[in-house]
């Protein structure tokens, strides 16, 4: 019976709810004695690195466990606890992937899976202040996280060189589109007083996650919560306040207070791997609103007596449906994406035929 060492692994996210989790799930199948509970700090091309609470060490994954991962259409990620035991050279193999209580993922153009994280509490999406801010990509990342069951925190970085009125524009922005609920931090990545702010959602055991674009401070935030210069940083373009992917892999780091964060590099196609169900969640004033409109089925576009269009921005509706397309595409399956394709292109070709028709008869 493998027994979990609670003290020692708190420090690197281990919390009671995850106890009962993996309890759980090593009860359907008994591990060799000789395996360890360890956590998932990097992903390598061929290797990962593994934390046990006191120590990391690089491991090779057998190919089974990515046999059976590819076949589940997912990956190792960063946060994942696992079973692994080192052979009779000394060398550490990873033998088992534990499902996650929780876990991020993306999709990519094709409808793909990509893990981002697993077994966060909470994530800091980080936006700075200036030409960074944008409210439709706030938008994805709260319905990424939603979809996930994690709490989201909104960190505006870079107030040390915003404008009083830029911060205001930006309250303001957010307040309107979001509901009061939602946490909001401002403050500047650089200074102790950042990781004082942050302090309640980072305590003993938690785990939280750094998500944000390229340039928007979070390996700066990172390097503050941690309290050095773990993380590589670097300069944003003046034009635009875009950033180089300074971070190029996902990586785990204990937090003086007894938490853990993990940071990211920017994502560069975010489009998140979310139900109607989670979208419902990021756009509540619209199912709210929806309710008093005139017709059931209304679908909030040009339907006459439409309360979602009359009470919610017109960005934020387009960015809605836009994502509710996403996600409904996301759960056709082949044959069904076939037909569409096929019934977008046969629309193509009879918009030509009128176009040209109209051109011959002029």
């Amino acid at each position: 019976m493998l027994t979990i060492d609670f003290e020692r692994l708190r420090s690197i996210g281990m919390t009671p709810a995850l106890v009962q989790h993996l309890l759980a799930l090593l009860a359907e199948d008994q591990p060799d004695p000789a395996q360890r509970l360890v956590r998932v700090a990097e992903v390598h091309r061929e290797t990962v690195t593994l934390h046990d609470g006191l120590a990391e060490s690089s491991a090779r994954v057998l190919p089974r466990v990515l046999r059976d991962l590819a076949e589940a259409e997912t990956g190792l990620a960063v946060g994942d606890w696992v079973l692994a035991q080192p052979d009779a050279h000394g060398a550490w193999w990873l033998h088992r992937h534990l499902t996650p209580l929780r876990h991020v993922a993306r999709r990519d153009a094709d409808g793909r899976r990509h893990p981002v994280v697993s077994n966060a509490d909470t994530a800091l999406l980080v936006m700075g202040l200036g030409d960074d801010f944008n409210l439709r990509r706030l938008e994805r990342y709260l319905a990424l996280v939603h979809a996930s069951d994690l709490v989201p925190v909104i960190v505006l970085t870079k107030a040390d060189v915003a404008s009083a009125a830029e911060i205001e524009s930006a309250i303001g922005g957010m307040r309107a589109r979001f509901a009061a609920s939602l946490p909001l931090v401002i403050v500047d990545a650089r200074s102790p007083d950042a990781a004082a702010q942050l302090a309640p959602y980072l305590g003993a055991g938690q785990t939280a996650v750094v998500l944000g674009s390229s340039g928007a401070g979070k390996s700066t935030l990172t390097n503050t919560l941690i309290g050095a210069a773990v993380q590589d940083t670097g300069a944003v373009r003046e034009h635009d306040s875009r950033g180089k992917h300074t971070t190029t892999a996902r990586s785990l780091h204990c937090l003086p207070g007894g938490a853990c964060v993990i940071d990211t590099p920017g994502l560069r196609a975010l489009r998140p791997d979310a139900d109607e169900a989670a979208l419902a969640l990021s756009f509540g004033d619209i199912e709210s609103l929806a309710l008093d409109c005139r017709f059931r089925d209304c679908r909030h576009g040009d339907e006459p007596g439409c309360a979602v269009r009359a009470g919610v921005a017109p960005d934020r509706l387009r960015n809605y449906h836009k994502l509710l397309r996403e996600a409904r595409r996301d759960t056709m399956t082949v044959l069904e994406r076939q037909q569409q394709v096929a019934q977008w292109k046969a629309r193509g070709r009879a918009g030509h035929a009128r176009a040209k028709a109209k051109r011959e008869v002029s």
